[in-house]
């Protein structure tokens, strides 16, 4: 396959694990978990911190004479482990919920995070070649902080040689353009609020109920573009089934609570009973997925094994650097560490409950084995979804809730043998068993998410797989030592729904950890006998019928494919993130149409050059938009992370309050239309002039 950028053909010996990089993304790591901890909590979103990472080291390490490329790109994998590590709130606050634990012990905490984040990097070591090197998956994130990271490489290097540096600068206009705009509607919309992000038009037919919703994004806009017409119909597909089929029957059986809105009970059963029809097409999409997968991942293995063997000088050669990953022996010792890592925690856990000796020993090796076997498997899962639309935009919180039914029935099955439910307490323990072993699962998950992103990226610059991985398990070792400290301080200063660390504390104020919430009341529906698996199972029955539409489409057609895990992707995620999305990978199709057209016409023999040429800025500009809104996420984030600490408001540089509302929603449409506007003007006026 060819690689789209090999900077090892220029710079071969180019340093990458350096102390002043490693240090760095050491620092930036802890500022981005803090506040992705923080507003994961508090609206339940977390922001990717990949591209934010690269952006920063490129403007600290520039002051560095002999910095590179490859050096940056370590520091932004190294940091991206603060977007995604943090996912752990989506699950962990729920044994706070549930009252068995008082607060969030540093050593467990610290051991859960860091053996989880560190066994999803080496579960996707496996599948690197796979899903990477032999896959047209777009990783869209992946492909924007490679832009990024080259366009600024290539004007640096040039500068310094004293070349023409006109072509590089035109790119990087087009990215500072897109950055520009994402970023100014960002702050306006998310920090001083005088335009809207999202908005929802509800329509009520007789007792069904409905909405037309609208998101402004402009970093999945640009994802959008990048993802392609295949995910973004699949994703529109979920979405008209949850909110065209799903949601309007569902409200005209059901009856509402009294006094509750129409808005508010569609919402309410969208949250708790659709989102588990696309759960439950996400999981058997993901079996599916796996299940492709198993022999390019078996082949990855081997090629693996047989590049460390290989001891022949010419084969050695032929094993270009940038196609070794971590030695099977480094990951052997790798393994072990966090094996005893994780035995230690789990013993500390559940040696606590007092249970006999044979039954805590059962459960310390099974909740081991589930964690892992399960791991593994959402590894494969949540890389493919990364892959395909992207890390922000990638429904964890829907593994999490696969993870924790599969931890509960595991758990209620050993616990029924042994006689643990005879009492409140053993049924309170196997809950908190349930979530904590989900813990592990959602870091898995969430690492993966990132990891094999990372790669794509790496794999564009000329990168060394094997220092990537390296720094990815430092970030998540790093990471998890900065969650358990804040995580404690949130909830001293907050408390949680249902969790609240004094008397006498505001419960409006506390913070809602809503995923954490839903889990734990997954699993306490489960130990109950009273949760409603009718969803899930038609759920699964949704995801099969899209294998097969899939399968029929991909049999049939040369070009036409529609993603299973996309489809339940649009059901389960917010409707108001899809449709940016959609919109993204719409207008990308329309204009790729246009500009093969065109080329035929202006520059025949050249068309794909010229078409190629267009392209690129395109995939600038959009990576330039998802730059924007990342960055300004982060210093919003952190603002209100000081302002909220320090007793200040939650929103400490709103302009205006809910009355502007309506004005707020026409600003944030027009801005999102002038972005497409200028989008496509940006791509169709690229001037292409054919080599002679």
């Amino acid at each position: 396959m060819k690689r789209q950028f090999n900077l090892t053909a220029t710079y071969p010996t180019l340093p990458e694990l350096t102390f002043r990089g490693m240090f760095l993304g050491m620092l930036i790591t802890v500022i981005f978990t803090a506040s992705n901890v923080y507003l994961g909590l508090k609206v339940g979103l977390t922001f990717s911190s990949s591209i934010p990472a690269a952006v920063i080291s490129m403007a600290i390490l520039r002051m560095f004479k002999n910095s590179n490329i490859l050096e940056n790109n370590m520091v932004q994998t190294q940091a991206s482990a603060a977007g995604t590590l943090s996912a752990i709130i989506f699950i962990l606050p729920g044994l706070l919920m549930l009252g068995y634990w008082q607060g969030f012990p540093f050593w467990q905490t610290l051991l859960l995070c860091a053996c989880g984040g560190s066994l999803g990097v080496l579960f996707t070591i496996p599948l690197r070649r796979a899903m990477v090197v032999n896959s047209d998956l777009p990783y869209p994130e992946g492909r924007a902080a490679a832009e990024i990271l080259k366009v600024g490489s290539e004007i640096r290097r040039e500068e310094a040689a004293g070349e023409d540096t006109s072509k590089k600068e035109t790119g990087m206009k087009d990215i500072v353009l897109g950055t520009g705009m994402a970023g100014i509607f960002s702050f306006c919309a998310n920090g001083l609020h005088i335009a809207s992000s999202e908005f929802s038009h509800w329509i009520q037919i007789g007792k069904a109920v409905t909405q037309l919703p609208m998101g402004f994004s402009m970093a999945l806009l640009g994802a959008g573009y990048l993802i392609g017409i295949a995910s973004g119909i699949a994703i529109l597909t979920g979405t008209l089934l949850a909110w065209v089929i799903f949601v309007p029957y569902l409200t005209s059986v059901i009856s509402p609570a009294e006094g509750q809105s129409a808005a508010a009970f569609a919402q309410a059963i969208w949250a708790q009973k659709v989102r588990f029809i696309g759960a439950g097409c996400i999981g058997i999409a993901a079996i599916w997925t796996l299940i492709r997968l198993a022999k390019p991942v078996v082949d990855g293995i081997k090629m693996s094994i047989n590049a460390i063997r290989a001891n022949d000088t010419e084969e050695k050669q032929i094993l270009h650097h940038t196609d070794i990953d971590m030695s099977p022996k480094s990951v052997g010792i790798v393994f072990l560490v966090i094996l005893a890592g994780l035995f230690v925690t789990f013993y500390s856990f559940v040696s606590a409950a007092g249970l006999p000796t044979t039954v805590t020993i059962i459960y310390i090796v099974v909740g081991i084995l589930v964690a892992m076997l399960m791991g593994f498997f959402v590894a494969a899962a949540c890389g493919y979804m990364a892959g395909l639309i992207g890390t922000s935009a990638s429904p964890i919180s829907g593994i999490g809730i696969l993870g924790i039914i599969v931890s509960s029935l595991v758990v209620l099955g050993i616990g029924s043998s042994f006689g643990v439910f005879a009492t409140p307490e053993g049924t309170q323990f196997a809950t908190a068993l349930a979530i904590f072993i989900t813990a592990v699962i959602v870091s898995i998950a969430a690492i993966s998410n990132d990891n094999l992103q990372d790669l794509k990226t790496g794999y564009i610059v000329g990168a060394t797989p094997w220092k990537q991985q390296v720094a990815l398990i430092l970030g998540s070792v790093i990471g998890a030592f900065a969650i358990a400290p804040v995580l404690n301080l949130l909830y001293q200063a907050y408390g949680f729904t249902g969790a609240l660390p004094r008397a006498g504390m505001d419960p409006s104020q506390a913070l809602a950890a809503p995923q954490a919430t839903l889990m734990t009341t997954i699993a306490q529906g489960i130990f109950s006998a009273s949760l409603d698996w009718n969803y899930i199972l038609f759920g699964i029955v949704v995801g099969i019928a899209a294998i097969i539409v899939d399968m029929l489409l991909k049999s049939h057609t040369k070009s036409l494919a529609l993603p299973p895990l996309a489809i339940g992707m649009g059901i389960y995620l917010p409707p108001t993130l899809e449709i940016p999305l959609v919109i993204g990978s719409v207008m990308g199709w329309f204009i790729h149409r246009y500009l093969h057209q065109r080329a035929a016409l202006r520059s025949p023999g050249h068309e794909e050059e010229d078409v190629e040429a267009c392209n690129h800025r395109g995939v600038l500009f959009a990576s330039g938009l998802i730059v924007g809104e990342s960055l300004v996420g982060v210093i919003i984030a952190l603002i209100i992370v000081v302002s909220v600490t320090s007793g200040g408001s939650e929103n400490p540089l709103a302009l205006v309050g809910k009355d502007f509302e309506t004005i707020a929603n026409g600003i944030g449409f027009a801005a999102f239309i002038a972005t497409i506007a200028i989008f496509v003007r940006h791509i169709v006026t690229t001037k292409f002039t054919p080599e002679k």
